[in-house]
Order: C-alpha cells, then structure tokens, then sequence
C-alpha cells in the first residue's frame, strides 16, 4: 500500500536514485503487545505499532491512532504520507504513525489514561530521545496528548496539549483552518470562482470536519450538507453551523436527527456540489462510489480517503483534487510551531498560529501549482515529439 508510486514519479521529475532508496520501505517498524492489568481478574491487551518511514529531514512525527482495526500496514502508509506532508510544508520533521489497536469508544476515561500510560512505558525511549513526536489522531485528543506529556515532564515531546499545559493556542483548531483556507486557494485558482460563491459537502463532523465546516461558513461557503458516524443532514439553502455544532454538542457528538432533511452518507458523496471535502477515515471514496461522485472539486481532509484506482475515475471525469498532504497539513505545521514553543518557552497568540499556517500553506499550494504546470509541460512536449514525423 505504498502513498506515492515512486517508479512514475521518477519518471516524470527525474528524481535522483538516492531519493527513491530512501523512500521505498519503512525506516523502522515496532510491534509491540500492551498488556495492563484493571482489575483481579481482568486484563487489557492490545497490539501497538509504531512505524517510522523516513527521519532523513528531522524526528519521526505523526499521530496516535487508536482504533479497532488499525493495522500495521495502516499505520506504515500513515507514516509515509506524514513524510512527504511534512516535507511539502517545509519543516523538519520526518514521518511516523503510532497505532493502539482498541476501540476507544468502549474505554472508560480512567482506563484509557492508564492505556496512553502504559503505551508511554513501553516506547519510553522513543520519546525521551526526541526520535518521535506524537500527536492526537483517530481516537485520541488533548487529554491523551496531555498524559504523555505527564509522564516524560517534557513539553517538546509531544504536540497537540492542551493550551493550559504547554499546548499551542489555535492547536485544535488547526487542521480544519488548513483545510479551509487551501479550499478557499483552489477554489479560487482551480474553479475560477470566490470561496462565498460555492456550495460544499463534508463527510466527517469531528475535529477536522467540524472547524472546516465552521471557517468555511464564515469565509461565505454554502455548506449544504455534513455527515458522520451517525448520519447525515442536507440542506440546499445552507445548513445552520453554529445551531448544527451546538445540536452534535448536546448529543454528544452527531449530527443525525438535526432539523434538516437527512441523508445518508452514499448520499452526501454524491451531491451536486462545488465541493465535496471527505474529512472523515480513509478510502471514503473508492472504485465502488467514485462514478457517483458530482462535485467539481475534492479537498482531502482526511489522510488517503480517494483510493488510487478511484483518483484514476475522478480524473478521468474532470474533477480536481487537492491532495491530503496539502490539504490537512495544518495540524502539522501548528504541531511545530508547538514543539518550537516547548523547547524555547516562546508564547504563541492564536493569530500567529493561524498566519503560520496560511502563510507555509500557501507557499506549498503555489509549489503544487508550479510543479503541476511543469509535468503538464513535460508531457505536451513528449507528446509532440512521439507524434512529429521524423524528417
């Protein structure tokens, strides 16, 4: 399950042979086994794993993932797409994914803190030498991030804390800014129109998807449609964000059964949108729903949810794509700005944080442009030579 299909990128940028040795493969894989004991007669076991794909440019950094099904492999293209955001947004981080194979949402708050506890124990070394950088991911948040940094009494060794305990102000909210402000980038370069003029569809209402949703209503996105685990609603006119966080507030967490027609997550995928922003887990869209999908153009605010055999369909029908190492790239650059701030002491206002991250954002989507019209280039002009009869 490689990210990047090396052989063709070398093909078209030429990239040297060192560069390919380095990127094909993982750097270093640790499996290990969680073992805590909760009670007399009860026992938690869960496997963990920890991939580095490449530290060439800096640490290992990437979040922990803590779900059901996580895989190694899993964690292993997280890792590799960790190492290529991170180098596309200019810092010097290098990538690495961490995995706990149990379902949060079954944990009770005293027994997760002793999980992330143990988990802490057993890669302690990891940690401590500054080799890898955690964050929050899928099943983790501030709290978790907050025990770590409990446990190693150190600021810089993870990112992602609360603000109350060395965490970056903005840090939360930095993914989806991200993902807001590269919508509102592509939408003007790639679509020819103002980000105010543009309906939008986000599968996803967590962390990510809730503060895209929130920045891009108030940048004058019609958003007219949400979804998550519970459900999905619609509605053409625009939904209401502030009365549909509230409402997922209350319920702990939803948006099904908010006053607004509901729909189904097939459903969402397949609206007539300017922009469809699959903020949820991986492989939303896949070569089963690709040709359903209607919108002109996809944000990836999730890690890898197009499929390599569905990216092919979508081209093939005209829709763009923004790339997820592009696209949710906040969370790391906030994450640096943040390990920066604990190894300095430096106190960083929210509007920094925010300009820090529009700023590399920015650069990098100028980049992607750049080296876009650069292979387009080069294939008109391979073209013409295969096709100019030889004199």
């Amino acid at each position: 399950m490689a990210v990047v299909d090396l052989q063709r990128v070398s093909g078209i940028l030429g990239m040297p042979p060192q560069a390919r040795a380095i990127l094909e493969g993982k750097e270093k894989q640790i499996l290990l086994n969680l073992r805590l004991k909760i009670s007399a007669d009860e026992v938690i076991t869960a496997d963990v794993f920890v991939v580095y794909h490449c530290t060439v440019r800096g640490p290992a950094k990437g979040g922990i993932r803590m779900w059901p099904d996580v895989t190694l492999e899993e964690t292993g293209v997280l890792a590799e797409l960790m190492t290529y955001k991170c180098a596309l947004a200019g810092i010097p981080f290098g990538g690495g994914k961490s995995g706990i194979r149990l379902d949060p949402h079954k944990l009770s708050r005293f027994i997760k803190t002793a999980i992330i506890k143990e988990y802490v124990h057993i890669i302690r070394e990891e940690l401590e030498a500054g080799a890898y950088i955690p964050a929050p991911d899928m099943g983790t948040g501030p709290v978790e991030m907050a025990v770590i940094f409990g446990e190693t009494h150190r600021p810089e060794t993870v990112t992602g804390k609360p603000v109350g305990v060395g965490g970056l102000p903005g840090r939360k909210e930095a993914t989806g800014r991200g993902v807001a402000h590269v919508t509102r980038l592509a939408v003007e370069h790639l679509l020819q129109k103002p980000v105010n003029k543009i309906t939008c569809a986000v599968q996803g209402f967590g962390n990510v998807g809730s503060h895209t949703v929130g920045f891009l209503a108030q940048a004058g996105a019609k958003v007219v449609a949400v979804s998550d685990l519970t459900g999905g609603v619609c509605d053409t006119k625009g939904l209401d964000v502030e009365k549909l966080r509230q409402y997922s507030e209350r319920n702990g967490g939803g948006v099904a059964g908010f006053e607004a027609q509901q729909i189904s997550n097939a459903e969402l995928l397949a609206m007539p949108v300017d922009v469809l922003i699959p903020a949820a887990a991986g492989d939303a869209i896949t070569i089963a729903n690709a040709d359903a999908v209607r919108a002109r153009l996809i944000v990836e605010g999730a890690n890898a949810p197009v499929s390599a055999e569905a990216d092919a369909v979508l081209r093939g029908k005209g829709v763009r794509l923004v790339p997820d190492i592009l696209a949710n790239a906040g969370g790391v650059i906030a994450s640096y700005v943040e390990w920066q701030q604990g190894k300095s002491g430096v106190i960083t206002p929210i509007e920094e944080t925010f300009e820090t991250i529009e700023h590399r954002l920015s650069k990098a989507f100028e980049q992607v442009l750049a080296a876009q019209d650069e292979v387009s280039n080069v294939r008109e002009n391979w073209l013409t030579a295969l096709h100019t009869p030889k004199s």
